[in-house]
């Protein structure tokens, strides 16, 4: 594996630039859904083989409609930070990132070119072949001597009836893992469909049982409903009167969270087709607005929630109403990930899924140089130095609601049916906690934060969250107040 990467540093370390961005999940209600990707760009970023590693999100920012703004090079590859393919990777991800792409994704990948972008959007990770080391990898971690004497393996999928795809991976690791003769047995089995994991003691023989989860990371099913399926009482389970005899049971970690898993995307990475036949070069409208953001912050700026103010050649950075006091009163920060890390609760440690909320919490400070302070303020305001500068420039084109709604499926459909008075009503309540001024609904903004004026930001389509509580309020299942049903 790592001579390929050897050779790819190599190849491109001649001052070409690309990006690597990694598309998650999200949550409006759980901080932790993102995690995993954040831990897997880290991984990559300090191997060093991209200029840059961006993650974008369906249900937190940068969003997907908005993440391809925030890459600073003309040369693009994104990878579905999925277990498997389905309705995500097929249907919402192409559509919500203008790939004009639908339906199964070839084993090359799809290559287009957006706005003076070359973007390349490849399989997920989990269908890599080299998914079934990984599982081996997990296997042998829960049971070091496991045998093909007397060792049987679980490979434990989700299954769903919505998409045949995604049990279809399941099935094939099982496989490719039979034939190698490492187990006596090697079983593919799910929760949500049929055969189910409550049915293995009487489908498994050996004394001994592996159980690997196929899922991309920890979290409620890995934690509550497999092993309440299953009847596990933690990483090792004995049960005396299976219908096999006596079987000791080894749970081992989810495949998703393997550290492995970033050779599997730079694998997917390099493998992904359509290259540009030029290489990859600075995208200009980005590079003008972060040069003209720290133009401003060099002279001392404040936007949004936050203020920069230049120190002997670095940069501080802290919200606004800690304006004057002390340093020593403030928790200090001094990287990127310490800022987004900080920023990702309110003060009442509830998640922030839309970071222009005005709920920034108080009592830090971060202290960072050029490089460091330009992540971290793509971390707590994701794509708001791009759009903002677009709309300064008049180039930001506003979303209106409708085609917004027309643009949805799935569960989300449903959006299409909201009177307008019932996304007024929704938007009264969600957006009046927002920095962002509706442009999507007809406000104006005459000015900004570059020129001046801290809470003008603009908001060009109307977000997940909001979407997400228009189908509550259609469903008839909303009571007031944002945030409680996603």
């Amino acid at each position: 594996m790592h001579g390929t990467f050897l050779r790819q540093t190599r190849r491109y370390s001649a001052g070409h630039m690309r990006s690597l961005v990694l598309i998650g999940h999200g949550s409006h209600l759980n901080g932790e859904s993102a995690s995993a990707v954040y831990r897997y760009a880290e991984m990559i970023r300090a191997r060093g083989l991209y200029d840059e590693v961006v993650e974008g999100y369906w249900k937190e920012e940068p969003s997907l409609r908005q993440v391809l703004k925030t890459t600073a090079s003309t040369d693009v590859t994104v990878i579905p930070m999925f277990i498997s393919e389905g309705y995500f990777t097929e249907t919402v991800i192409p559509r919500e990132m203008g790939l004009g792409h639908q339906g199964p994704v070839p084993p090359e990948g799809v290559a287009r070119v957006l706005g003076g972008r070359t973007v390349r959007y490849t399989l997920p990770y989990g269908v890599h072949p080299s998914m079934s080391q990984v599982i081996l990898a997990r296997a042998h971690e829960a049971l070091p001597d496991a045998s093909p004497e007397d060792t049987a393996l679980i490979v434990l999928g989700h299954g769903t009836t919505r998409n045949e795809n995604s049990n279809k991976i399941v099935y094939q690791n099982a496989g490719v893992l039979r034939q190698t003769g490492q187990f006596a047995e090697v079983h593919a089995l799910f929760l949500d469909e049929d055969p189910k994991v409550g049915t293995w003691p009487e489908l498994v023989k050996a004394p001994r049982v592996v159980v690997v989860p196929f899922f991309a990371s920890e979290g409620w099913h890995t934690l509550e409903t497999i092993p309440e399926d299953m009847g596990l009482e933690g990483p090792v389970t004995t049960f005396a009167d299976n219908p096999h005899g006596e079987q000791t049971v080894y749970y081992a970690k989810p495949v998703g969270t393997h550290s492995a898993v970033a050779d599997v995307i730079l694998h997917l990475a390099e493998e992904a087709a359509g290259a540009s036949t030029s290489d990859g070069d600075t995208e200009r409208a980005h590079d003008a607005a972060w040069t003209t953001f720290m133009d401003r912050a060099r002279e001392g700026l404040r936007f949004g929630e936050v203020m920069v103010q230049p120190q002997s050649g670095m940069f501080e950075l802290r919200h606004a109403l800690d304006e004057g006091r002390p340093g020593h009163e403030l928790q200090t920060l001094v990287t990127p990930e310490g800022v987004r890390d900080q920023t990702r609760r309110d003060e009442g440690g509830h998640h922030r899924p839309v970071h222009t909320l005005r709920n920034m919490p108080r009592g830090w400070r971060a202290v960072l140089d050029e490089g460091d302070l330009m992540r971290a303020v793509q971390y707590l305001y994701p794509a708001v130095i791009e759009e903002t500068y677009a709309h300064t420039c008049h180039t930001l084109r506003p979303t209106p609601w409708a085609t917004t709604a027309r643009r949805q499926t799935g569960i989300y459909a449903r959006v299409q049916k909201a009177t307008p008075a019932q996304v007024e009503e929704v938007a009264a309540d969600v957006c009046s906690g927002c920095l962002r001024t509706r442009l999507w609904a007809g406000d104006k903004l005459p000015q900004t934060f570059f020129s001046g004026v801290p809470g003008a930001i603009p908001c060009a389509e109307a977000c997940t969250f909001l979407v997400a509580e228009v189908r509550e309020e259609v469903a008839g299942k909303r009571g007031g107040g944002s945030g409680h049903s996603h």
